[in-house]
């Protein structure tokens, strides 16, 4: 059969800012600048659900979370059962050759969900090495293949320096490079090219664990992030909203004062983990050109959510705000965007969804009906269209749901705890320093009415008369998919 190859990458925690290619002061990425100058940008990418489980159940189904019923983080729910069309799975019915490298964060772990198989590294997955007593072999690829290297104890792992997953301390990478998970990625990959098969055009899901702490690039690419300019804290006029939270000096807390010196060197690990990826990208890259497939290969990139880094005393992820939600998208098509599209910048709001019907449109393959994300090919092919009006998310975290919905120009958050309501103007504030609830009472209104209208009927019971309900309890996972999985079980 003939089409293009496909290739998804997906970064974990990227923030949607820190590309040079987006204006960051600091952060350089070259090679993704390229990709970007070969195809389009999507400059208001955003994660709706922003932590890993339900951000890529969003990504390989092209469905809203009103859908696919994931609403928090939760392992241990069947994948399949539950989500049974993916964006693989459609390849492979297309006649793709299917192949995952690297993080999938799915369970079981070994899943195949539609890929013809699976080569694994979640990172420091808790519930599998608790349920695997360490076995790494049953949910980690990387691990065995570190050990058996030269020079490499046979009890080597990912978490020989001790640094947690979800810590803010930073440290350069213990062992040589060529040895850390990001470079096994795309060593992983040229490997690969060699196995594919040659009478089909494949789909390749390319995932990096990284910048996901622990922040542990390899010296080089610490180094000259340490060398910034210190950190400053910034912090806006509407910090005590969450004070309840706070674990002020907790490395792993999700909120909290922690010195400007510690972030600074967690940023310093944070960019430096992406200089290391952006390496390998290019690394990749080249391969599939000396494999002569580089022009006829479909190019994604995005991540599953970001990295509030310090911004309003947070760290990590699940939160509405910027740092969290907004991801990098990038779609390159050489074949499908002429010179006159290439290195476009698209400033409407896209989200996870989108990039499952996108791939599949541009492949020239059908897009399943129970997607309800939107095609973004018509921007490679030079025509501009509609995608939404505005965007809803939500999160559980800080013990509730906290909503918000955005066009990218204004954002509205609502807390269903005790009702915590703030407004942004992102374009004169990006940065969300300054809560408009109560200068903007219209805004305000506007913008409520957006999320009640996105919310009326859904089982929590989250608007009742017409107006948001506060304090009603909240689950990760709503009833239908709790009950789609129960089915399948029973």
């Amino acid at each position: 059969m003939t089409g293009p190859n496909v290739v998804l990458i997906c970064v974990d925690e990227w923030r949607g800012d820190a590309m040079s290619c987006a204006g960051h002061p600091y952060v350089e990425t070259p090679h993704l600048d390229e990709l970007a100058r070969n195809g389009v940008r999507f400059s208001r990418g955003y994660s709706a659900t922003p932590t890993c489980v339900p951000a890529r159940v969003a990504l390989f189904t092209g469905q809203s979370q009103e859908r696919h019923g994931r609403v928090g983080y939760t392992d241990g729910v069947p994948f399949d059962t539950a989500h049974p069309v993916t964006v693989q799975g459609e390849f492979r019915r297309a006649g793709y050759h299917t192949q995952a490298i690297g993080k999938m964060h799915v369970w079981p772990e070994r899943a195949r969900l539609g890929f013809d198989d699976v080569i694994l590294h979640d990172g420091f997955l808790h519930h599998s090495r608790r349920s695997y007593r360490q076995q790494f072999g049953f949910f980690d690829d990387y691990v065995p293949w570190l050990r058996r290297q030269p020079g490499v104890s046979p009890d080597a792992e990912y978490f020989d320096h001790g640094v947690n997953c979800n810590s803010v301390v930073a440290r350069p990478w213990d062992k040589a490079e060529e040895l850390h998970p990001t470079h096994w990625i795309g060593t992983q990959t040229i490997d690969w090219l060699y196995r594919r098969d040659p009478t089909r055009p494949f789909f390749l899901y390319l995932s990096f664990h990284r910048p996901h702490p622990p922040y542990d690039p390899p010296a080089w690419a610490y180094d000259q992030y340490n060398a910034l300019p210190p950190y400053e804290r910034r912090l806006g006029d509407w910090e005590d909203d969450w004070d309840e939270f706070r674990r002020d000096g907790d490395y792993q807390a999700a909120i909290g004062d922690l010195p400007d010196r510690v972030v600074h060197r967690a940023r310093a690990g944070y960019y430096g983990l992406m200089a290391q990826i952006d390496l390998q990208i290019n690394r990749i890259r080249e391969a599939l050109v000396d494999f002569g497939v580089y022009d006829d290969t479909i190019i994604a990139f995005t991540s599953d959510h970001g990295e509030m880094m310090g911004d309003h005393r947070m760290f990590r992820k699940s939160v509405p705000y910027e740092g969290s939600a907004r991801v990098p998208f990038i779609v390159a098509d050489r074949a499908a965007a002429g010179d006159a599209v290439r290195g476009e910048v698209v400033d409407q709001v896209v989200e996870l969804r989108d990039v499952m019907p996108t791939l599949l449109d541009l492949a020239g393959v059908p897009i399943p009906s129970s997607v309800d994300g939107v095609s973004l090919a018509p921007f490679l092919r030079g025509e501009s269209v509609p995608v939404r009006e505005w965007l809803h998310g939500e999160h559980l975290h800080f013990g509730q749901s906290i909503q918000w919905v955005t066009d990218g120009k204004i954002k509205y958050v609502w807390g269903s705890s005790l009702g915590v309501e703030q407004l942004f103007d992102l374009v004169e504030d990006p940065g969300e320093l300054r809560n408009l609830v109560k200068a903007e009472p219209e805004l305000r209104e506007l913008w409520r009415s957006r999320l009640i209208q996105d919310l009326t009927g859904r089982e929590e019971g989250f608007v009742a008369d017409g107006k948001l309900v506060t304090g009603r309890p909240v689950t990760a996972i709503l009833n239908h998919t709790r009950e789609r999985v129960a089915r399948a079980a029973g």
